[in-house]
């Protein structure tokens, strides 16, 4: 179902009229502006809403636009972190909450940073995503300067060639870079364009890394040229307890491309909110499936295959207890189960295995990410039907993940070893499958 978003606005401690948007129900998840946005205009490009509406399932996703674009006053052309300061703090006064999670994208990083730096008692999380703490070693001087200049000069083919140089196409979606275009030269003038790309290759932060005691989760594509991922590696290094996860790709925006990790990523990170992850929202999907149940009945008859058939249940059961997962229905031959985390999920298919070693039958276990589709307190969709296929490739005893999976799992102690990429049941593309060990 689609979610609208309410328009509002606040005024900064220095006289600004800054527009703010929400949208969804739960703990407030602020996104600061990652360039010059407009927040009626961004809402109708279906890659961004599709982006934000699974986030603001569990949570209240609140966008603004800065000083000097889309809805805010536009009278202001000069930019630094500490002049856009005022515009996030008044939003989040405006909230009128104990505390906020943010979410800085990009250019918004710096300024997230700076925020939790100043604040810390405001901010829960911080998640940053293809962002650096220092901008100089961005790009070469000669690119930086032609493309300020161009901006200043003619912001028609200035707004262009950011777009072709930033947005790639949609392969699903043609002409979605000029209309990313037109949106920039909507949502400010060339002079305030320029300045934020002055700011984009001046900024530098790296001194308030070290204050910043909160739980923060560091995402990067690893193959972005415009913010190479060593710019997301420093960061994490940079901030104390800090948690990277390097995910593939090479696309600057984290709606287009493959979102789906991002997001996993991030419901993981940010927690279940206000409503249960389980009930839709971005989860992890886990099915057992025990080894020849009917050659088992055979030779053990009804009763038998029955008592071995509860002492699975029994097993899988007090993992999902124990880590928080989700009993959705039991197969016949097995459970289907939904995770909030998927380190959760994997922790508990290792706690089964480990639990039914050594009896009379095996288990087969396979596991995957996505968002699936909650009716009638079950689960469907093709993140249900690829981890069912998962399962139903993986040998008695192995546990197999897909590649989402593990990219959530990263920097945890799991082994994972790649069995290639395997054709599934239904589906036309090979899927690259990894077994996973303790």
């Amino acid at each position: 179902m689609a979610i609208d978003q309410d328009i509002r606005f606040c005024t900064t401690s220095d006289g600004v009229s800054i527009a703010y948007s929400t949208a969804g129900d739960g703990p407030p998840l602020v996104v600061p502006p990652h360039w010059v946005t407009h927040l009626e205009q961004d809402w109708e490009d279906g890659h961004i809403r599709a982006f934000f509406e699974p986030l603001a399932r569990a949570h209240t996703v609140v966008r603004y636009d800065s000083r000097g674009a889309g809805l805010s006053d536009r009278e202001w052309s000069r930019f630094s972190v500490e002049a856009l300061l005022p515009d996030l703090e008044a939003v989040v006064d405006a909230l009128d909450v104990k505390e906020i999670s943010l979410f800085g994208m990009a250019l918004a990083g710096p300024l997230a940073i700076a925020y939790a730096a100043k604040h810390p008692q405001r901010v829960a999380r911080l998640a940053l995503y293809n962002s650096a703490a220092h901008g100089a070693e961005m790009a070469s001087d000669a690119l930086k300067d032609s493309l300020i200049n161009l901006v200043r000069a003619n912001w028609g083919m200035g707004s262009k060639a950011l777009a072709d140089l930033f947005v790639p196409e949609p392969g699903d979606d043609p002409g979605y870079v000029d209309a990313a275009a037109r949106r920039q030269r909507n949502s400010a003038t060339p002079e305030v364009a320029a300045s934020f790309l002055e700011l984009q290759y001046s900024v530098d932060v790296r001194h308030l890394l070290p204050k910043i005691d909160i739980p923060t989760l560091v995402i990067h594509r690893r193959s972005v040229r415009a913010v190479p991922s060593r710019f997301g590696r420093e960061l994490a290094a940079g901030i104390p307890g800090a948690r990277l996860m390097l995910l593939e790709g090479e696309v600057l925006p984290p709606w287009l491309g493959e979102t789906e990790p991002i997001l996993s990523a991030l419901v993981e990170f940010l927690g279940p909110g206000g409503t249960s992850i389980a009930r839709g929202g971005f989860q992890t999907i886990l099915f057992t499936d025990l080894e020849g149940s009917t050659a088992l009945t055979q030779r053990l008859g009804d009763e038998g295959a029955l008592e071995l058939l509860r002492g699975h249940n029994e097993a899988v059961r007090a993992a999902l207890e124990e880590h928080g997962g989700h009993e959705v229905k039991h197969t016949g031959d097995g459970i289907m189960a939904s995770f909030p985390s998927a380190v959760a999920a994997v922790t508990a298919a290792l706690q089964m295995q480990r639990d039914l070693a050594g009896g009379e039958v095996r288990v087969r276990i396979g596991l995957n990410a996505g968002e699936p589709i909650a009716e009638d307190d079950d689960l469907f969709g093709l993140s249900v039907i690829k981890a069912a296929r998962i399962g139903d490739r993986a040998e008695p005893g192995q546990i197999l993940v897909s590649r989402v999976v593990m990219d959530l799992c990263e920097g945890k102690t799991f082994k994972f070893t790649s069995i290639g990429e395997v054709t599934l049941k239904g589906f036309d593309e090979p899927v690259a499958l990894y077994e996973v060990t303790a």
